[in-house]
């Protein structure tokens, strides 16, 4: 790895002198007024810049070749321009149209980098300025608004994502362009990201092993890092939000700069919660936590390579509830409580060539856990607390990715992507042994672009080691044995895709892919006492890789002021691997063990927006999402979340020069009763949330700051959603919060 990183930096270095290639030009409307401000943003080159008050941008450091790129405005319709530069070139101008929705996004999790609406697979785009606009305590609870996203929560402050019903190992979440690796078997295992650092996420659903290789079987969480400063700019901001409920403060601060060829950037955000309230006013016991974040960014631009070096370090103290007890608002966490160092280090490399292109992202990851438990403490002698349980996880990522020449409409990417992992425990007590884990997996794919359609298809395969060590572990006279193993698991995985402009107003989409997971360590081997879930864990060595096929099929029809789509998916999934109770008591808890099933996954989503004309200042937004989990055995998979209806009134406006990008909103979210659990679960009641927000960009004097206010749970509404792991000790999820945020531009 030390050296392809020299390599890849001595690339750079080596360029600085080389002449730069730039983009000029004008951007006006349809009556010739030049736009201020316009967001243009080259995404295959990470480099930026905007519009100035005569409508002019200029583009430096630009490479040879075929270039895309986005320009976006709010407003307007975003315009993506791919255009072959092999000199300077200026009056480059551009004409936005006119829009009502909401901007049309390039997606950054596809191969082919493509808008919104051009994509044949259907991307989820949710900014997290639009998550902060709701309100939301975590990153994971701010995406619960995406149809066919929910969340396993453990109180209000460790969410797992949940992508049409499935989670854990069969979702994949890549960071920094890396894929983040922390120990996500676990239910009370949190990401161990923040949103401070991050742009936005991009959601896709259903099998995408083709792109990112085992275990992205149910889905992927893409976060993108927060953007550089646009060329020759320097930003900075501050940050803060109020949560009345959990007495919560966020505090960040953030700064970046761009010169021609270099580029930096530096954020810090802290986090701390006092024990979250439930509607009959108690306060649930140590679900305090504080959460450090810090990312740091470097970048670099010529018009033969395009490199970004990041590092994200998250530090979350995080206490784990056994239930409600003396109450306190305590921000000092009682045991038991984890302390999670989390590190991602990423370089994000584009080589350019006269007509292709190779993109090399490296990435090391290190997550280091650490669970205490009261019996393992010495607080009378002095001496520092030992944690029970300490795991250390180091994974290197490489993902080469090369673009072939464009023959004609065709385009064609070949890539090899790997992983190797250690896992080791220092503590005393013992969740999954030591051991080492290797994947390589190698792929093509392609799209091919015709009139009113494009074709896109792809062929994979993986191949994953698993090695782990033997251990005796004794515990109250107990001796608990994990063998050793040395598995192998290997499959093809293939995609296809189609998307066809029924007219210039509907699009429709059908996508046939398949995915496979291979167990992990925590279904192969566990054998002891899972303390974060309260039951004794049992593994199976002789578990098979799961495999599935998943169809999905979408519609969609948009004009000016009215946009409706429905989505449907079927997921045949074989052998899939759960959690089930034996009956059995083993150390004083209950003994569950991981088994196989055959089983289909069904359901879709379904939404409408409306934008009537004349009330331009009006938006009406209702989408409904389902899912059914069953075995072929005839039972309910476990962990299916319920039927959702999610519905909203927003309104936009502006006061004079005062207030700009004013917004209200109103949004009821109706989780209906679910009754189609597994064997180990208890159905669930229905519940209807409102929440309430208002908030926009104030001008005073020379002051412009944002402001936003949010009412969440506004009638302090008792409920238990059926995700909750809390939900065993029937403690009801949070009450009414009220939360003010603001954040200033300096």
């Amino acid at each position: 790895m030390k050296i392809i990183l020299q390599a890849l930096f001595l690339i750079g270095f080596s360029l600085i002198g080389y002449t730069q290639v730039s983009i000029s030009g004008t951007i006006t409307d349809h009556e010739n007024n030049p736009l201020f401000g316009v967001d243009i943003y080259a995404p295959n080159n990470h480099i930026a810049t905007t519009s100035n008050i005569n409508g002019n941008y200029e583009f430096y450091n630009l490479p040879h070749g075929e270039i895309t790129i986005i320009f976006s405005y709010v407003g307007f319709k975003s315009a993506q321009k791919i255009i072959n530069i092999h000199e300077d070139r200026s009056g480059f101008n551009i004409v936005l149209e006119e829009a009502i929705f909401h901007i049309d996004e390039v997606i950054i999790s596809t191969p082919f980098n493509r808008l919104q609406s051009q994509n044949v697979m259907k991307v989820e785009l949710a900014t997290v300025k639009e998550i902060k606009k709701k309100g939301a305590i975590t990153l994971i609870e701010g995406l619960e608004t995406v149809p066919g996203v929910t969340q396993i929560s453990t109180g209000s402050s460790i969410g797992k994502p949940v992508i049409r019903g499935l989670s854990g190992n069969r979702v994949l979440v890549y960071a920094q362009g890396v894929r983040l690796e922390n120990q996500q078997f676990g239910d009370e295992h949190g990401l161990g990201l923040n949103q401070a650092g991050i742009e936005s996420v991009e959601v896709i659903k259903g099998p995408a092993s083709l792109l990112y290789g085992s275990d992205a079987l149910g889905g992927v969480l893409y976060f993108n890092p927060e953007k550089f400063a646009a060329t020759n700019s320097f930003k900075s901001d501050f940050g803060q939000q109020y949560y009345s409920n959990t007495q919560g403060i966020n505090t960040n601060f953030g700064l970046k700069q761009s010169y021609d060829h270099w580029k930096y950037l530096i954020r810090a955000a802290y986090d701390t919660h006092v024990d979250y309230k439930i509607p009959n006013k108690n306060r649930v016991t140590n679900t305090r936590y504080n959460e450090l974040n810090i990312n740091t960014g470097l970048g670099y631009n010529s018009k033969f390579v395009s490199s970004e070096l990041r590092y994200n370090y998250n530090h979350l103290n995080v206490g784990l509830t056994e239930g409600i007890h003396e109450q306190s608002t305590s921000r000092t966490l009682e045991n038991p409580y984890q302390k999670i160092n989390n590190h991602i280090l990423s370089l994000h490399n584009h080589i350019y060539f006269d007509t292709s292109k190779l993109d090399v992202d490296l990435g090391y990851i290190f997550n280091d856990r650490n669970e205490f438990e009261d019996e393992h403490g010495h607080p009378s002698t002095g001496t520092e607390e030992l944690p029970a349980l300490r795991m250390k996880l180091k994974t290197f990522n490489y993902d080469l990715k090369y673009h072939f020449p464009k023959f004609n409409t065709i385009e064609l990417i070949g890539g090899l992507q790997g992983m190797s992992q250690t896992n080791r425990n220092l503590g005393e007590e013992m969740l999954i042994p030591n051991a080492n884990i290797n994947d390589v997996g190698t792929f093509a794919t392609a799209i091919i672009d015709f009139e009113n359609s494009a074709l896109m298809a792809g062929l994979r395969f993986d191949y994953r080691k698993i090695e782990t060590e033997y251990h005796e572990v004794h515990h109250d006279h107990e001796i608990h044995v994990f063998e050793a193993l040395d598995k192998n698991y290997n499959s093809f995985t293939a995609s296809a895709g189609y998307k066809f402009n029924l007219s210039e107003k509907i699009t429709t989409r059908l996508n046939l892919a398949s995915g496979f997971r291979s167990p992990n360590l925590a279904e192969l081997t566990s054998n002891g006492i899972h303390h974060g879930t309260n039951r004794f864990e049992k593994g199976d060595p002789n578990l098979e890789k799961e495999q599935n096929f998943q169809t999905d099929v979408s519609f969609e029809y948009k004009n000016d002021h009215f946009n409706f789509y429905i989505n449907g998916f079927y997921n045949v999934l074989n052998n899939y691997i759960y959690i089930n109770p034996t009956g059995a008591v083993e150390d004083g808890a209950p003994v569950y063990k991981y088994i196989q099933e055959n089983a289909d996954l069904y359901g879709g989503e379904i939404g409408v927006h409306l934008h009537p004309h004349p009330l331009d200042w009006l938006h009406l937004e209702s989408s409904f999402e389902t899912v059914t989990g069953k075995q072929n055995n005839g039972n309910y998979l476990p962990l299916i979340p319920a039927n959702k209806w999610n519905n909203s009134v927003r309104t936009e406006f502006k006061i004079n020069n005062w207030l700009q990008n004013g917004y209200t909103s109103i949004n009821t979210i109706s989780t209906f009763s679910q009754s189609n659990v597994s064997n180990f679960e208890t159905p669930t009641s229905s519940y209807t949330l409102l929440n309430l927000g208002v908030g926009g960009q104030i001008n005073l004097s020379n002051i412009t700051f944002n402001l936003t206010a949010n009412l969440n749970n506004a009638l302090n509404k008792s409920y238990i959603s059926h995700l909750s792991r809390l939900k065993v000790y029937d403690i009801d999820n949070i009450g009414r919060n009220f939360i003010l945020g603001i954040n200033f531009n300096l």
